[in-house]
């Protein structure tokens, strides 16, 4: 009696032939695939990058929001707690930078903060598979060009124009029917 997990352990048998065919179409797919990059505009340099660079920008763009976003945080805690007069007395350095002084400083231990964010985050093995693997699957995703993007745009404004004088149509006709039933 055989189970499922023994039918899925077949043992893989390698084909000096069946490489080459898989080689050879490869090469194939990739001469085609340059060829359409290239009509399309695409520099070769471009294309060699992969998508990597998409990760990379990824990380790139959250490092400098969360760069931002403590930047914020940390100017605007900085000028709520040099406001209390008990935490001024206490600590009086709080107020001994100016305001426009306290956001470049702020503006910089934000920007350590969003470095050291991303290094933690880009460290860990698992949020750089899952990154690589959503850009792995929007690169399977056939974008539309510029004449599908402007075809389906007339389509919705158009639609939009119909729909529009449909209703206006339609509120016109109960408007009237309403002052017939109902009077002036």
């Amino acid at each position: 009696m055989t189970t499922q997990d023994d039918d899925l352990q077949t043992p893989s048998v390698a084909l000096p032939e069946a490489e080459g065919l898989v080689r050879a179409r490869s090469e194939e797919e990739i001469a085609a695939q340059a060829q359409s990059d290239e009509q399309d505009g695409l520099p070769q340099s471009a294309m060699q990058i992969g998508a990597a660079r998409f990760v990379h920008f990824a990380f790139f763009a959250a490092g400098i929001l969360v760069a931002f976003v403590a930047s914020k945080a940390l100017l605007g805690a900085w000028n709520r707690v040099a406001d209390w007069p008990s935490a001024v007395r206490y600590v009086p350095q709080l107020v001994a930078l100016a305001e426009a002084e306290r956001g470049s400083v702020c503006t910089g231990l934000g920007a350590l903060i969003g470095l050291l964010v991303v290094i933690r985050f880009y460290r860990k093995p698992e949020i750089r598979v899952w990154a690589d693997e959503v850009v792995g699957e929007l690169s399977k995703v056939s974008w539309p060009n510029r004449q599908a993007i402007a075809d389906g745009t007339l389509i919705v404004v158009v639609a939009s124009l119909i729909a529009t004088i449909y209703v206006a149509l339609l509120d016109h006709l109960w408007g009237f029917l309403t002052t017939l039933v109902y009077g002036a």
